[in-house]
This record gives C-alpha cells, structure tokens and sequence, in this order.
C-alpha cells in the first residue's frame, strides 16, 4: 500500500511539474508574440503619422513660400498689380452681384422631385433628428437648404464670445468629443450610444469636423442644426482643419464641389465666413479648459477672449496689407545696400537654383518668451535685416523673371488700396488682429504636448508648438483649472491621458488611418468633473477580426501609403543617396 501511494505522487510530481514547464513555455511564446505584434503596429502607426505630419508640413512650407512672394512683391506695371491682386488677394466679400448675394438662399428653388429632407426655420428637435436620418439613408440636401443653415448658423456664432463659458448645473453631464474628419458613422454611433442632444445632454464637440472623410458636408449641418435647436446645450470649437486653405489640401472643398456643382463655390464662400466666426474654445464650470490643439508658454486666455476671431480666416496667413509704393520704395533702395551679405532663407532662388536642404530662422518672439514656435504663416521673421535680404532676394529673382516673360517695366504707381479706418497710415497695416494675437490662435488650434519640460517648435507638424508638463501646470495654477481636454491627435485607444492625468487627448473618427487602426473615443463630465471615457469602433468589421489580422491589414495598409511616397519622392532619394555613395557601390 505505501510503495503504491508513494509511486502515485511521484507520478502526480512528474506530471505537475511537465504542466508548469509547458505553462511557462506557453506563456513566454505567448508573450513574445504580442511584442512581435506590438511592435509591428507602433511601427505601423509611425509610419501614418509621419506621412500625416509630413503633408501639414509640406502645407506650411508651400504657404510660407508664396507668402513671402505675396508680401514682398512690388508690381512694376498696373497689368502685373492688377494680375497680383485677382489672384491672391484675399477678398472677405466677393465683388460680384452673384457672390454678395451668397445669403439670398431664397431665389434657390427646390424641385418637385427633390426626396431629401426638407428644413423650416427657426429648427425644432424634429427637424435635427430626421436630418441625422436622411443622412444615415444616404440622402442629401438640397444646397437651398444648407446656405438657409449656414446663414442662421453665422447669425447665432457672431453672437457668441470667443470662449464659452459651460456649467453641468444645468444638466445631468456634459459629453466632449474629439475630432470626426468627415465619418459620419461615428458621429450617428455617438448619438446612437450616448443619445441625441437634449436641455438634459450637452455636448461639446472639439473642432476638425471636416476633411479627409467624405461626409464632412453631412456633419456640418448636423452639427449646425442642433446648436441652434440648443443653443445652450451644444457648443462648437474651432480646429485647425476649419479652414479654408487647409480644406483645399486635405478634400473638403472638392466634397463640396463634387456634391454642389452648381452653388459649390457659394457655400465654400459661406463657410469660409462661418468657419472664422467659430468659439476658440470652451471652459466647463471654470475649471475644464477645452480645446483644439493645446497650449504654449504665451497662451493669455484673457487676450484670446478680447480677439476679434472673425478677423483671421485662415490659420495659415496673417493678413496684413502691403506697404505703399513709396515705403517699398524705400525699402528697395534699403535692400540694394544690404543684400550683399547674409543667408537668404531656404524657400528663396539662391542663383535660381533650389537649396538642398533648408535652412532654419529664428522666429518670432513674444513676452521675451525661450520658446523657438514654428508658425505656418507670412509673418514677420527675425530682425529687420533678414526682412531686407529676403525682399532683395525675391525682387532679384522677379526682376530676372520679367525680363525672360518680356513683361515691359514702367513707372507709373497708383494709391495703396486699403482706407485708412481699415489700416495703419504708417505702416499700412491691419490693425487686427496683431502678430501676438494671431499666434495666440496659432497656438491653441496647433500644438502638441510633449514629455519633456519646456517648450518649443512644433518642427513635425511646421506650425504650433510642443508644450511640456511646466506649462500645463503654470498656465492651470494661473487660471486655477483643474485638467485641459484636447484632440487634434489620433491615439490607438481613441484617448491618452498625460503631463500627470491633467491633459486629456480625445479623439472621435475611429479607423482614422485604416480599419481597426484606432478605436474613437468620447468623454462624459458630471458635476464632480470627473471623466468618464467611452471607447467605441464604429465599423461592425472591425468586431470580426481578430487582432492579428486587424494589424496585418493596418500594416499592410501602411507599407502601400509608404511606398506610394517613396515612389512619388523617387528622384530626390536617388539624388541624396548617390551624395553618400562615395564608392558607387
């Protein structure tokens, strides 16, 4: 009996202690499996980003470019003005009968055949709720109905200040979300999963609501159509991407000229007007800031609520007039005594040829602030020396230009065009917005934060800046905020908290980059400011697949949108590589 009990445990022993080894070996290949597959979608997800930050900059630079061209020209002959001013000013009005009358939506007819949804104003809740319908069936409005929407949508915003001021007393919680880029199936899945706006239900909805998806349209009026049902309970902010000159990059002004083909460019003129009109961020209860982008070590909030935000219409360029023919005059006569020496800035013709690499300037500075901020603009640059051999640079090159196009050089000038209640009369200039408010704005609808303390230029997306946790914590104590809610990133997970939980990144377009990329994300805030987070895929695909193949197709994705670059930038590879290759192996 003992010897049969002793042979029974030792055979228990054995097999036990195969089970733990098989275990720890099934464990460790297990392990070691989702790094490989980790490790393949940060690597994936590096690459989208790269590509994505890599066009923002491109944008930039190409703005920067014919800013300068822009700002620095002098016209020798009234054909050469008059060609200069139809093509690249910027006009807040249109000159022609058709275009003032953008508001007269009421010549528009609506056919009898129309099926689309149909809008009466001033809106009830029915009216929000069967245009999210219509547009989950696919349907479309009628363009007489969104110029209606438009107009009565500028009406409410230019009555609103620049910051809104929200409180949870009036309803049970406030639900912020992030970017949507034209997916309208996240916002129906929000509505659907969290519920319709209502006097009980606010919502907050964080900029970047158009581009790159193809229902930006349907989003918009959606949008629209509920602020001015709630007014109080349904807040806007502004992104980066409403904007006119970034939606000509990146989509939504061919969506809406492929969807209106007819009063396309009346709408695009419309929104071009909302879009500026649009709050530049929202505070809950005092304490939670929202915001598109982020903040830097200038940010005022008390400067950005006295801003005339009407008056920048794009991020992209700080409008300010010309100077008078007889100041850059003056300043070509300047320039001639300086432009023997120093750099020329690396977008300019050195000896008409193109640089091969740029060189960097030294920007602006504010509040005789460290930080070195990457703005995409036209703006001032760094001493009035530089100023001067950029104009002599260009005015070179144009005036070779003139000569090879045989355009003939005269004399003749004419008045500046810009009234005087409009401009400085010394500077000619627009009086606002100012360089430091404009870049206030830069600010908060472009940056990024960032782990390391301090801050400074936003070098990968060419515009805003990188903020670190100290700034987060000096600009909160000084306003006595307790966390700030941003977007304007993508993140696997839909949300990323950081700078010690008091920054809090949402992000609403789920499967932004691919199918199973991303998930999309929502946060609810009650009284006790608490944040609950809501993650959702908004695509039933996604559910069916496991997670190795969510990542192989996402990587697969990105290895196409690689080569595609690659290929595009062939030339200029050949070109470095063969630089290096010495030995010409």
């Amino acid at each position: 009996m003992g010897s049969g009990t002793s042979t029974q445990h030792h055979f228990a022993f054995q097999n036990a202690e195969r089970a733990f080894k098989a275990a720890a070996l099934i464990q460790r290949w297990y392990r070691r499996y989702m790094a490989r597959l980790e490790m393949r979608r940060r690597c994936t997800w590096s690459i989208f980003q790269s590509i994505e930050y890599a066009g923002q900059q491109d944008q930039v630079k190409l703005h920067d470019f014919f800013n300068y061209l822009m700002d620095h020209f002098t016209p020798s002959s009234h054909n050469e003005r008059d060609f200069l001013t139809r093509i690249f000013t910027e006009e807040r009005f249109a000159q022609d009968s058709k275009m003032e009358k953008c508001s007269d939506y009421e010549s528009i007819e609506v056919p009898d055949s129309y099926r689309g949804p149909h809008l009466s104003f001033p809106l009830l809740p029915d009216h929000a709720t069967a245009l999210v319908e219509a547009f989950r069936l696919k349907q479309q409005l009628h363009a007489r109905y969104v110029l209606n929407l438009l107009y009565e949508t500028k009406k409410h915003l230019v009555q609103l200040p620049n910051i809104n001021r929200v409180s949870t007393c009036y309803s049970e919680e406030i639900t912020v979300c992030g970017d949507l880029h034209g997916q309208l199936d996240d916002l129906i899945f929000i509505f659907y999963k969290n519920g319709l706006p209502s006097p009980e239900r606010s919502y907050v909805f964080n900029g970047d609501f158009v581009d790159r998806g193809k229902d930006s349209v349907e989003i918009l009026m959606i949008l629209f159509a509920f602020m001015l049902v709630y007014p109080k309970e349904f807040h806007l902010n502004r992104g980066n991407h409403e904007d006119h000159m970034v939606n000509l990059r990146y989509g939504f002004t061919k969506e809406v000229m492929n969807k209106y083909k007819i009063h396309g460019k009346e709408i695009l003129r419309t929104l071009k007007d909302v879009f500026c009109w649009l709050p530049l961020a929202t505070l809950i209860d005092e304490k939670v800031l929202i915001l598109h982008g982020g903040v830097s070590d200038i940010t005022d909030l008390e400067l950005l609520d006295k801003i005339e935000r009407c008056k920048i219409v794009s991020i992209m360029r700080c409008n300010t007039r010309q100077k008078s023919e007889k100041q850059m005059e003056e300043q070509r006569i300047a320039n001639q005594k300086s432009s023997a020496q120093g750099p020329i800035p690396w977008f300019l013709p050195q000896s008409r040829s193109l640089p091969s690499s740029p060189v960097r300037l030294r920007p602006y500075k504010a509040h005789k602030s460290s930080r070195s901020s990457s703005i995409p603009s036209g703006g001032s640059l760094d001493g009035r020396e530089l100023s001067q051999r950029v104009r002599s640079s260009v005015e070179l090159e144009l005036e070779w230009c003139r000569q090879q196009a045989g355009l003939l050089v005269t004399e003749e000038k004419e008045e500046p065009s810009c009234s005087a209640s409009e401009t400085d009369s010394d500077t000619g200039e627009l009086r606002k917005p100012t360089q430091e408010e404009w870049r206030q704005v830069v600010d908060i609808l472009w940056s990024d934060p960032m782990a390391q303390e301090g801050c400074k230029a936003n070098t990968i997306r060419g515009g805003g800046c990188y903020f670190g946790p100290d700034v987060t914590e000096q600009l909160l104590q000084k306003y006595k905020l307790q966390f700030l809610i941003r977007s304007h990133e993508c993140k696997p997970e839909g949300y990323e908290f950081c700078h010690n939980r008091k920054v809090l990144t949402i992000f609403s377009a789920s499967n932004y980059y691919e199918v199973g990329s991303n998930r999309g994300a929502y946060v609810k805030l009650g009284p006790a400011l608490t944040p609950h987070i809501v993650q959702y895929q908004a695509n039933k695909v996604t559910h069916t697949l496991t997670m190795r193949q969510r990542i192989s197709r996402v990587e697969e994705s990105a290895l196409r949108a690689l080569r595609e670059k690659l290929f595009t930038h062939s030339s200029d590879l050949l070109i470095e590589f063969k630089k290096h290759d010495v030995d010409k192996v």
